[in-house]
């Protein structure tokens, strides 16, 4: 089976990043060496590629509602059907439909 790709895969191919199974997906574990980038996040700036990690779907008439007071980002512009990259802040419990 194929591993899926994040949206920054082709970035981390061209930093030279060393790819693994992670959960079905392809992700970096290494990229220069341990101590190299150790010392890059303390002196500069480390990104960890979270966007494997989740999706929720929303639904009804009040689901843009919902999306803007759980969320940090201004969500109420964007087309229906389109995807929006942002953060759930705060504890919220989710139930699952199926």
């Amino acid at each position: 089976m194929e591993r899926r790709k994040t949206p920054l895969w082709d970035v981390h191919k061209q930093l030279g990043a060393r790819l693994i199974d992670f959960g079905g997906w392809d992700m970096p574990v290494q990229y220069a060496g341990t101590i190299k980038e150790h010392k890059a996040v303390r002196e500069a700036v480390g990104l960890f590629d979270v966007s494997h990690m989740g999706e929720v779907y929303l639904r009804g008439s009040r689901a843009r509602e919902a999306v803007e007071r759980l969320t940090t980002n201004n969500v109420a512009g964007a087309p229906i059907g389109k995807a929006v990259y942002t953060l759930a802040s705060g504890t919220y419990r989710f139930t699952a439909a199926r």
